[in-house]
């Protein structure tokens, strides 16, 4: 067998793993009537609707985009959560509008949520935005840089990676200007980093425990509504359930089978645990993202586990989804 059958052959086996899990929680959504993959309309003419860019993770084996995140408000792309690799792509699918984005929130700097922001930043040149863009993200720590270092090691004018779009750091070249808010992953606190009070838009931001990594949670309150968004985590953090109690919907990441042990569990929550945070959060729809092939593959023993816990709706995404509520 040459390399490129071998090659053709994996990618295809990916893609039945890929399939087989969706057919499993099909199954499972149809006999307790509470749990689908059906989409809803993005963007709604009205109201909130959340879409999901990305529903993968690290590795390039099963078509997913990396993790992102849209939050649509009366017809618009208000909030953009994460940008990783392949969410350029599907944000222009989404036909969202780089103009029309109020924030972007950025968990933490693994490639697979971050390193498609520069591309997004390059789009955006080629917009009519006239205002600035918020933007927050983690405080360094270990090997990773902060929201600050991050954005000057990108931009900076004379020794940044794309100084050409060195513009974004100061307004100048046509470009609009990025307003940084860098928020302490090890404090213990949430911390408001966003808010506009003429669309009663609100959002908050928490330190989560993502092994070494400094990595957040958002909320997203729009209105009465909220939408949280858990970031990659151990769920270990007590303090994650109070910050997401009451939620209308959680994302939560399924990356890991509930077997898992070492260095996957020390950053990622085993299906067991995401169970339990649901219920003890009171989420309203429990919506699963950030999947690889080892979480794909145990689809329908990841789903039991959960349900042994969390009894209300289950979705399981793909790459743009759309969840009105």
């Amino acid at each position: 067998m040459d390399i490129k059958q071998a090659q053709l052959n994996a990618h295809l086996k990916n893609m039945k793993i890929h399939h087989l899990f969706f057919f499993f929680a099909f199954i499972i959504a149809s006999i307790d009537g509470r749990a689908d993959d059906r989409p809803g309309e993005c963007p709604p003419p009205e109201g909130t609707a959340l879409q999901v860019l990305g529903s993968g993770g690290p590795i390039a084996d099963d078509g997913r985009a990396s993790t992102g995140y849209l939050v649509w408000i009366d017809g618009k792309s208000r909030i953009l959560v994460d940008a990783g690799g392949g969410v350029f792509l599907r944000f222009g699918e989404a036909a969202a509008q780089f103009e029309d984005l109020d924030f972007i929130a950025i968990s933490h700097f693994h490639t697979d949520h971050s390193a498609d922001f520069a591309a997004l930043l390059k789009s955006g040149y080629f917009s009519d935005r006239q205002r600035k863009l918020p933007i927050s993200g983690p405080a360094g720590g270990g090997l990773y840089p902060g929201l600050h270092d991050y954005l000057g090691r990108l931009l900076d004018r004379d020794h940044g990676v794309y100084a050409y779009l060195g513009g974004y750091l100061d307004g100048s070249g046509g470009l609009v200007r990025l307003e940084p808010f860098e928020v302490d992953s090890q404090s213990g606190d949430s911390q408001r980093v966003y808010t506009d009070a003429g669309d009663a838009v609100e959002i908050l931001a928490l330190g989560v425990p993502h092994g070494p990594v400094p990595a957040l949670a958002y909320r997203v309150r729009v209105g009465e509504s909220s939408i949280v968004f858990a970031g990659d985590q151990n769920g270990s953090s007590d303090g994650f359930v109070d910050f997401a109690r009451g939620a209308d919907v959680l994302v939560m990441h399924l990356a890991v089978p509930e077997n898992t042990r070492g260095v996957g569990r020390k950053l990622h929550a085993p299906p067991s645990v995401i169970g339990k945070i649901a219920a003890a959060t009171g989420a309203g729809t429990l919506v699963l993202s950030h999947f690889m092939a080892r979480s794909l593959y145990e689809g329908d023993e990841n789903l039991e586990q959960i349900r042994k816990h969390y009894d209300g709706p289950v979705i399981s995404a793909n790459d743009l989804v759309c969840i009105n509520y």
